[in-house]
Parts: structure tokens; sequence; C-alpha cells
């Protein structure tokens, strides 16, 4: 359903789920390029940092209590920073040459950002404070 006119029924209405999904998605696709010594390396972080942004956000959305929400938000932008950190150091490796290594990079500017208006409107929401 549209979340625009229905509402946000599911975690894959969110826009932070969504852009974050496409991230994992491109993540895929660049990886499979790697060597195959990294197949234990960086492959497997990068995929398994990039499926914990899209499964924190899940599961934040599924929970009750909304300082659990923002908690596992919290935990996606975690995984997003370090996704981020992985796919710098694939680049200056040489794993990814610059004309591919600009739209990832720039996707996951976009989910760290998306993901912390999530946090802000959850808190604002709420009327949770941080210290």
């Amino acid at each position: 359903m549209n979340s625009k006119v229905g509402g946000i029924k599911s975690f894959t209405d969110l826009d932070a789920w969504k852009e974050a999904h496409r991230l994992v998605l491109e993540i895929y696709k660049i990886t499979n390029s790697f060597p195959s010594g990294e197949l234990f390396g960086l492959i497997s972080r990068m995929k398994r940092s990039g499926v914990s942004v899209t499964s924190s956000i899940a599961e934040g959305f599924g929970r009750h209590s909304y300082e659990d929400k923002i908690r596992f938000y919290s935990i996606a932008i975690a995984s997003a920073v370090e996704l981020h950190n992985q796919i710098i150091v694939s680049r200056d490796v040489g794993f990814i040459d610059g004309n591919k290594f600009a739209d990832p990079d720039a996707q996951c500017v976009r989910v760290q950002k998306i993901i912390n208006g999530l946090i802000r409107s959850s808190k604002s929401r709420f009327n949770i404070r941080t210290p």
C-alpha cells in the first residue's frame, strides 16, 4: 500500500527501509566483482552491514516501546556508518573504481540522513528527550 495515501502499515513502507534496501542491492552487485579471496573479508562484512541496516529498521518498526524503536533505528545508522567505511576501504584498496564508488557512497550518506530524520521524527512525536 502506498504510504502517502494509506499510512505506514509495514516497515517496507518506510523511506528509510526503501533506501537502505536499494543500498543493500547495490552492495550485492558491487561485491560480485571483488576478488574471491575477499569472500570472508570485505564481501561478507559489507553484505552483513548492509543487511543489518534494513533488519534493524524492520526490527525497530516492530517494537512497541518507542525507546526500543529509537534504539534499533540508532543501530541501523551505526551499521550504515560501518558500511560507509567499508565502501571507502574498498575504493582505497582498488576493489571499487572511482566511477563505481560515487553511487554507493552517495546512497550510504542518503540512508544515514533519512534514518537520522526517522529518529528525530520518532523522538519529537513521542516527546522523548535525549541527554
